[in-house]
């Protein structure tokens, strides 16, 4: 037999793997082996670059189990994902990656929230929206508590600014339930674990207890564990769990904490939860050098500080060149000072005054340059947190093309701080990273550093491993850990042996041979004999559009996009863009050719364009813009034009669209279904759905004109209330948003004028979102002209009754002349539920209160900032108002959730799900496609929040 026969090919290998991870999972459809799945999930926050040769979205222990012994049989590592958010490369290799995020997002709150018991794929602040209500909060505290998740809070020994060693997830865990290689499952919540443990694993436990006994007697490993141990430390595994605890299952549990999915996966885990300290006084105290800052600590930490973050005199220069520096940085000349970001909190106002007043002799003896004043009020303190928190932008976001943001972390004994830091500024100008800055968790010790690095030629890797290696002997001679918060991943994994020891470091070999005997789980992460291997797989940045260019791929958008579990997710669509263009460079067409073609629907197609995910960037990058733009560029001459003359003619392409959906409401429905999927399939698929029996009829006409004497603003009916008939209710009221807000505002003595105009206006989404530049500027020019006459040029504010048309009304400068511009900036948007639940709800009579509402805010009310002013309407007409745990976007985005239905399907499912084992007396939103798209999901009729005020003030 020759060697090419012999050999598979790589598509005969990648069909075998399918089939063999296939035999693993209940649905052949969460199994793939294609190409852009494969790259788009390589991509982590990470510098490290991994691709999986199989991609797989687990659903239970069991499965996990079986994809390990699937692994195993193949001969391949198995990584596990959940969130993706981990610095160090502990998320991505080269073999299978386990999905763990999308079907676990369960949460149990128990003891009225004492205690949570919590799946790996729910993110920290998902979690803490859960106790919230309870007042309680996770110990852990990350800053990327928006995007992280369980599985890597866990996996990581995940801590944060406030918590400590203390409540870090080491300590405040109560139980897991996790799988072992073996495919056994252990649940230490029973009071049989260790016996089950020995009964089913008894080599596994017999060797925990070996280690445990050999750890306890010698006193060198003693004592480095618990001088390593009084500090953060993720570096290697958690020894500590040897002397703290003795039964091996709870000792196994432990060293799970921290184990980066190197022995085992956590499928479940209880918590010990934490007070939410409602009260706090926040100062920034910038003080004359580093010296100071530090020795104003230990004071500051028994005056009862709670946080106290570092800046060094880097990150304050930084700090100042923000569009709005804290009062404390504007006249200051930064030389070597640094400053301390303090924060007191308590569970009441009497006790903060308390705590307060007990600090202010420490704070009034600090050599501080510029006062110690605290400060209560929340937006004033949301402007020094985001001083701190604005510092990965700033840096990561003014990088240069191609080279990536590396943020690190250490920790070191308290008296070593100062020296450590001065090295570090030191290490800096020695290596030329200009650009960092040093900041962190004073309190304990911490130091976070950010530097940018470009990992593109041997030069540029060589200065960054000059770099580490001296970092490494910094902090090793300080007595400290190379790894506080962040966990060890593959960035530090050669290091472990240096910073513990070859005894200790023989230990954590054992445990590894004993938990994982065939090496299957992330091999590579946390322990690691090569001294070089963290200089390998470094990941490419290609330079390839200014719009996203910024991106560090840390995965923030990724729990606020609605097609996250359907195809793409903002960063993989950025890493697609990235692929395809070392793929170009590379002069490998196939691959280019096959990322371009999926491309297409998987990132610009699918995408609903809310543009969520710049609410959550740390650098700011609207992906859902860039696809828009996308979308206009593929569009011809052609097109743009039959666009604009939509624009031109939109009173008469509204009436047609209203007679035509309610002709086909005539028809029977499955003439209607072969005839559109007929359209569809010559090529409309992007602009005529395929009929579904819950699309509305046509809509009523949208409000005559009217100019009423002392108006007091002008009302801008949407026209998707026109297209799309509302939801009908029994014995309501005839006419959707737009006739139930002109009743209010009768009702409540306020005047309001509608242009004449109105049936040829647009606010321009339909044509921004699908690219149709031309029509839009036509659109935006006589929107303008007719808003501008009828506002007595910006002197009335535009009411409109849609909450995304609002959005789109006020995105109208993007499709104006620069002379435009200026007049628009004259204009006041407001939304229809901002405007009712400030002039009108005064003045209107006492409503008759229903007694439940499920409440379905929208992607527009967070742009607009308008989701209090919802919840103050809805609260008005009911007395017990829900919002769903698992609120998100629904995808309507317009039409595109009737183009593309698979996508709403998946994004409403947690909160239809949610929803629909309760039963409410009324569904609401304030937006026309999203209160379809909830009815569709749910099968509950939603109706616009106003037109439920309407029936209540009747």
């Amino acid at each position: 037999m020759s060697p090419s026969a012999a050999t598979p090919s790589a598509p005969d290998r990648a069909a075998r793997l399918a089939e063999l991870l296939t035999a693993c999972v209940s649905d052949p459809a969460r199994v793939t082996t294609d190409l852009p799945r494969r790259v788009a999930a390589a991509h982590d926050a990470s510098p490290y670059l991994f691709t999986p040769q199989a991609v797989v979205r687990a659903t239970s222990t069991a499965e996990v189990g079986a994809l390990m012994a699937g692994a195993r049989a193949a001969g391949l590592p198995l990584t596990l994902r959940s969130g993706g958010t981990s610095l160090a490369g502990q998320a991505g290799g080269d073999g299978i990656l386990v999905d763990v995020r999308s079907h676990w997002r369960t949460a149990e709150v128990l003891d009225g929230g004492l205690r949570i018991r919590l799946q790996p794929g729910l993110t920290v602040r998902q979690a803490n929206a859960r106790l919230a209500r309870y007042g309680r909060r996770l110990g852990p505290d990350p800053a990327s508590e928006s995007a992280c998740t369980i599985g890597g809070l866990v996996a990581n020994n995940s801590s944060g600014m406030n918590c400590g060693t203390q409540d870090n997830a080491y300590r405040t865990m109560e139980s897991l339930q996790f799988v072992l290689p073996s495919g056994t499952v252990v649940d230490t919540a029973a009071p049989d674990a260790d016996e089950a443990l020995r009964a089913r694993e008894p080599e596994l436990h017999v060797g925990l207890l070996r280690l445990r006994d050999r750890v306890r007697s010698s006193a060198g490993s003693r004592a480095t564990i618990e001088r390593l141990f009084s500090m953060k430390n993720t570096m290697g595994y958690g020894l500590n769990s040897f002397l703290d605890h003795t039964d091996p299952a709870d000792i196994l549990a432990h060293l799970m904490i921290g184990s980066e999915g190197t022995l085992g996966f956590v499928g479940e885990a209880v918590f010990r939860t934490v007070p939410l300290l409602p009260h706090t006084a926040t100062g920034l105290l910038v003080l004359p050098g580093l010296a100071e800052t530090t020795e104003a600590l230990p004071a500051l930490l028994a005056a009862g500080a709670r946080t106290a973050e570092l800046l060094d005199a880097a990150s304050l220069r930084v700090a100042q060149q923000s569009p709005d520096p804290a009062d404390e940085l504007h006249a200051l000349r930064v030389e070597q000072h640094a400053a301390l970001l303090v924060e007191f909190a308590e569970d009441s106002a009497e006790l903060l005054e308390e705590t307060v007043g007990a600090a202010r002799p420490v704070l009034d003896r600090l050599p501080a340059v510029t006062g110690t004043s605290l400060v209560r009020d929340a937006r004033v303190r949301a402007r020094l947190w985001h001083l701190r928190k604005g510092l990965y932008t700033a840096v990561a976001g003014a990088r240069r093309p191609g080279t990536t943001a590396l943020l690190e972390d250490i920790a070191v004994p308290m008296e070593r701080l100062t020296s450590t830091c001065e090295g570090l500024i030191g290490l800096f100008d020695r290596h030329g990273y200009q650009d960092a800055v040093i900041f962190g968790h004073a309190r304990d010790g911490n130091l976070h550093f950010m530097l940018t690095q470009d990992f593109d030629s041997a030069p540029e890797i060589e200065r960054y491993a000059r770099f580490t290696d001296a970092m490494v002997d910094l902090v090793l001679d300080a007595g400290g850990t190379l790894k506080a918060e962040h966990g060890t991943g593959r960035a530090m994994a050669p290091f472990v042996r240096r910073q513990y020891g070859d005894e200790l470091y023989d230990v954590m070999r054992e445990l590894k041979r004993l938990c994982d005997p065939h090496g299957v789980l992330n091999p590579g992460v946390l322990l690691e004999d090569d001294p070089a291997a963290h200089l390998r797989s470094l990941k490419s940045v290609p330079e390839v559009d200014p719009a996203v260019d910024p991106c560090v791929e840390c995965g923030y958008c990724e729990p606020v996009c609605p097609t996250a579990d359907a195809t793409t997710t903002p960063r993989q669509r950025i890493a697609l863009q990235r692929e395809i263009a070392l793929a170009t460079a590379a002069g490998d067409e196939e691959r280019r050719r096959v990322l371009e073609a999926d491309y297409a629907y998987a990132a610009v197609d699918s995408c609903a364009a809310d543009s969520l995910c710049v609410t959550a960037c740390p650098v700011v990058i609207d992906t859902g813009a860039v696809m828009k733009r996308l979308r206009a560029e593929r569009h011809g001459a052609a097109a743009q034009r039959a666009g604009n003359a939509a624009a031109r003619h939109w009173a008469t392409a509204v009436k047609g669209v209203r007679a035509a959906l309610n002709t086909a409401h005539a028809v029977p429905a499955p003439a209607m279904r072969a005839a559109t999927g007929a359209v569809r399939r010559l090529g409309a698929e992007e602009l005529v759905p395929a009929w579904a029996d819950d699309i509305p009829r046509g809509g009523p006409s949208r409000p005559a004109p009217r100019r009423p004497a002392e108006a007091r603003a002008v009302f801008f009916a949407a026209c998707i209330g026109s297209v799309f008939a509302p939801e009908t209710a029994s014995g309501g009221a005839a006419g959707g948003a737009a006739a139930a807000f002109l009743r209010l505002c009768e009702r409540a003595g306020v005047p309001v004028t509608v242009p004449g105009q109105l049936a040829g206006l647009c606010c321009g989404t339909p044509w921004q979102s699908k690219g149709y530049t031309a029509g839009h500027r036509t659109m935006a020019a006589r929107t303008l002209e007719a808003l501008w006459e009828a506002s007595d040029h910006g002197r009335l504010p535009v009411v409109c009754d849609a909450s995304s048309c609002t959005h789109g009304l006020e995105q109208l400068p993007d499709a104006l002349t620069e002379s435009d511009r200026a007049r628009f900036a004259s204009l006041n948007f407001v939304d229809s539920v901002a405007f009712a639940a400030e002039h009108l709800l005064p003045a209107l009579p006492e409503p008759r209160r229903l007694g439940s509402l499920a409440l379905h805010p929208t992607c527009s009310t967070v742009h607009l900032g308008i989701d209090d002013a919802l919840r103050t309407v809805a609260a008005t007409v009911s007395d017990a108002v829900t919002v769903p745990d698992n609120w998100g976007c629904c995808a309507f985005a317009g039409d595109r959730g009737l183009l593309h239905p698979e996508i709403t399907a998946t994004a409403t499912a947690a909160q239809a799900a949610e929803i629909t084992t309760g039963t409410y007396d009324a569904y609401a939103s304030c937006n026309r496609t999203c209160e379809m798209g909830m009815t569709r999901a749910t099968g509950r009729p939603y109706r616009h929040v106003l037109e439920l005020l309407d029936e209540a003030t009747a």
